[in-house]
């Protein structure tokens, strides 16, 4: 028999179908059944319209079965089934769609889910078969007929027998190769697990002999000594769920279901927080399930973790990972959605972006913070653990992008209150405020106890104030990108001015530091020179003292801060700079420092040190420090002065090197 040659540049666009359109040969598997259950709904449904009784989906299963010697393997339904003509058409006519036809006539039918619109995914099982044979016998027909090809060269279509209506395909695996392993696709574990993957959701049973173990009845005569024997058994399993959980009644379903589901489907030994179930009806429809972990993943705060959530359309598993339908800021939400309202691409391994998917993403951002406001007013004690685990991913998206997501997102932010002792929303801070308070106050520091030792603390305490108080890195850039919250400033204790009513206390607060102040004016007269000292500029530009700043934001905060002072003062001509013995860890403070003038290191015994105001001096070891510090300062210096001695001493030795 002649070979028949398909329709479209047959060659060159099955070589496309084959090699390009699908990046995962398992994908067959998905085309094939889909193809099966379309077929088998139609049978279904014309059943239906007719009044024909005794047709239940139950009795119209799809059927597997793997043979390893021949290497074969065959999907069998008892659907519609095709006439030669109807092969023609939709086998030797590359993406002619008989579904999407059947679609099209019935679209206003809410009972029948036909998911092939493109007529390629058939096509598809040449990516693992060398031989295709479709035998097909339509419905209502005495007549069957069989289609066989080897790929782009052609096809033939001859009559054949079958007992009953429906499709038969048997593909023939190809042999492995060294880059391919074929023999995978007639393993009966793999195929069910396939299944699983990508069809567990067909609504017609999907059947298959799997060949399990069980323990051999022990005989009636055996002895003491008798030690228990297995065998073998082939047992023909339904390896699809085929209705899934979204899509029963939320009455039938029970909190235990939805966790089953949810540990059980994305391998999660912890139940969620909490769900999400959604059904939604309108310009696009689709049924939602989402979850709310009670935990971070592993690598959920590293570049590897994979937002998305599994996407179906018509129950068969399209993405696994659909990031599109998450917004980064909620990307720890777990979950699915189905719609048959998406304009999918030709090989449905990847979506077309269109309006569809924008308005479920939209749509199921608003369900998924009104949840978790939910969460924060009735279960504060789970949403606290959700704040543990994910409080940084919300403010990370509140700072992001020039925060276009604050509005959303600022109601869900928590923080450690001064006066309550425990994390509040901006929204409960905002309702004790006094009516005299002019901003929203917070702290950042190393820890929320350091924090609630600063000065400043107590003094905003004794007016009544509430202090947010932030131990993450990340919060002050986020409050500063938030500036507001209900028309109320944020205002860090750290500013110089508080907005205190009181100028004794705004006093108080910008008071500065005269460490070595004796020292210092005696040089500057001496040497008819000013005075500059790095400590007094940070403090006069921060408010706060290098103790309070060190204890506040730790130290390599205040040495930022410290070689801004160095750079700023550095600039000046004819002045005496004075700075901290630390200045010399930061080697950018060099050029500065020696750019107008020479760098006197001021040598003097450990044990006559000044230790008050030094935070660094009283917690470390003060001979390791030196130890470290020693060849910075040798690096640094022009001169070394003993600073042992007098201060009038120290004055003129200072004075001779420069005069």
């Amino acid at each position: 028999m002649a070979n028949k040659q398909f329709k479209a540049e047959s060659k060159r666009l099955l070589d496309l179908m084959i090699n390009s359109i699908y990046t995962h040969k398992e994908i067959f598997l998905r085309e094939l059944i889909s193809n099966a259950s379309d077929a088998t709904d139609k049978l279904y449904y014309n059943a239906m319209k007719e009044g024909k009784t005794g047709i239940t989906r139950d009795s119209l299963p799809i059927e597997l079965t793997l043979d390893k010697a021949n290497r074969r393997f065959i999907i069998e339904d008892h659907g519609c089934g095709m006439t030669a003509e109807e092969m023609e058409n939709n086998l030797g006519t590359i993406a002619h769609s008989g579904s999407l036809a059947f679609k099209n006539e019935n679209e206003k039918q809410d009972d029948i889910d036909i998911i092939g619109q493109f007529g390629v995914g058939f096509y598809a099982a040449f990516m693992v078969a060398k031989h295709v044979e479709v035998v097909s016998r339509a419905a209502g027909s005495d007549e069957a007929n069989r289609w066989e090809s080897d790929g782009a060269d052609g096809y033939t279509v001859a009559p054949c027998e079958k007992a009953e209506n429906g499709t038969k395909i048997v593909l023939t695996i190809k042999d492995n190769t060294e880059n391919e392993n074929y023999d995978e696709f007639l393993e009966p574990y793999r195929i069910q697990g396939l299944v699983k993957k990508y069809s567990d959701y067909i609504r017609y049973p999907i059947k298959m002999d799997m060949t399990r173990s069980r323990m051999k009845e022990k005989p009636a005569d055996a002895g003491d000594d008798y030690k228990p024997e297995w065998e073998e058994y082939t047992e023909n399993e339904t390896l699809n769920s085929m209705v899934p959980i979204w899509k029963k009644s939320k009455k039938e379903l029970k909190d235990e279901d939805y966790n089953s589901f949810y540990t059980q489907k994305f391998y999660d030994y912890q139940p969620p927080l909490c769900h999400i179930h959604s059904s939604v009806e309108g310009a696009v429809t689709y049924t939602a399930m989402l979850f709310i972990p009670s935990h971070a993943p592993m690598d959920y705060y590293t570049k590897d973790y994979e937002k998305g959530l599994q996407l179906y359309s018509n129950g068969v598993l399209i993405m696994d990972k659909c990031a599109d339908l998450l917004p980064d800021h909620f990307s720890f939400v777990h979950g699915m959605v189905d719609t048959a309202d998406l304009s999918l691409n030709i090989s449905r391994e990847m979506l077309q972006h269109d309006r569809h998917l924008k308005a479920i993403a939209q749509s199921l951002e608003k369900k998924i913070k009104s949840e978790l406001l939910k969460m924060q007013k009735d279960k504060r004690e789970d949403y606290e653990k959700f704040w543990a685990a994910f409080g940084r991913q919300i403010k990370y998206g509140a700072y992001v992008e020039y925060g276009a997501h604050k509005e959303l997102l600022q109601d869900l932010l928590m923080y450690h209150s001064s006066t309550e002792d425990k994390l509040v929303s901006l929204a409960e801070y905002a309702s004790r405020m006094k009516e005299d308070q002019k901003y929203i106050y917070y702290a950042c520091g190393e820890t929320i106890d350091k924090i609630k030792l600063l000065p400043v603390m107590e003094t905003l305490s004794d007016k009544g104030y509430e202090v947010l108080c932030m131990d993450d890195s990340i919060d002050e850039f986020c409050v500063k990108m938030l500036a507001k919250y209900n028309d109320k400033e944020f205002k860090s204790i750290a500013d110089a001015d508080l907005g205190l009513d009181s100028e004794d206390e705004k006093e108080e607060i910008k008071k500065l530091s005269e460490d070595n102040k004796d020292v210092l004016e005696a040089l500057g007269k001496a040497l008819g020179r000013k005075v500059l000292d790095t400590d007094a500029y940070i403090e006069t530009h921060t408010g706060f003292t290098p103790e309070q700043l060190i204890t506040m934001q730790g130290e390599s905060a205040f040495r930022t801060h410290e070689t801004e002072a160095v750079r700023e003062l550095g600039s000046a001509f004819g002045a005496i700079v004075a700075t901290g013995g630390g200045a010399v860890l930061h080697e950018e403070n060099y050029a500065p420092l020696h750019q107008n003038g020479v760098i006197f290191w001021l040598r003097r015994d450990l044990d006559k040190l000044e230790r008050d105001g030094r935070p660094l001096s009283r917690a470390g070891n003060l001979n390791a420090m030196y130890e470290m510090r020693e060849k910075r300062y040798l690096r640094f210096a022009d001169y070394i002065i003993d600073n042992n001695r007098s201060l009038e001493d120290t004055v003129e030795d200072i004075r001779k090197v420069i005069l």
